[in-house]
């Protein structure tokens, strides 16, 4: 059974960096998503048993790379130049082969880790 764990989160002040890591994924379709008060879970990217990968926010373009170690089992989200609408706790997903960005297509969820970008 596939468990998914976030880490890397914290306090960051606007400009800087983070490295978001999803562990225990796998060879399946890893998506990040994000929820950030008051909204919905959002999709921000994703990357395939193939590791083909999708990125589904405008505001994340550019800025963040999503990549995976399968030796290690582990997907990144790496985010840089955050800004306070980043602040949002991050989940990861799995799913069979392929990426969607649709919450309802992922079938395992890790429990979150919460970004929080202020100075």
């Amino acid at each position: 059974q596939v468990q998914l764990v976030e880490t890397g989160g914290g306090l960051v002040q606007p400009g800087n960096s983070l490295r978001l890591s999803c562990t225990g994924a796998g060879s399946t379709a890893i998506g990040w998503f994000r929820r950030a008060p008051g909204k919905e879970r959002e999709a921000i990217a994703c990357i395939s048993s193939s590791d083909r990968t999708s990125y589904y926010r405008e505001s994340g373009m550019g800025r963040f790379t999503i990549s995976r170690d399968n030796a290690e089992k582990t997907v990144y989200l790496q985010m840089n130049n955050l800004t306070p609408e980043d602040t949002a706790v991050y989940y990861c997903a799995a799913r069979s082969y392929l990426c969607s960005p649709s919450v309802v297509a992922y079938s395992k969820w890790g429990q979150g880790t919460q970004v929080t970008v202020s100075s």
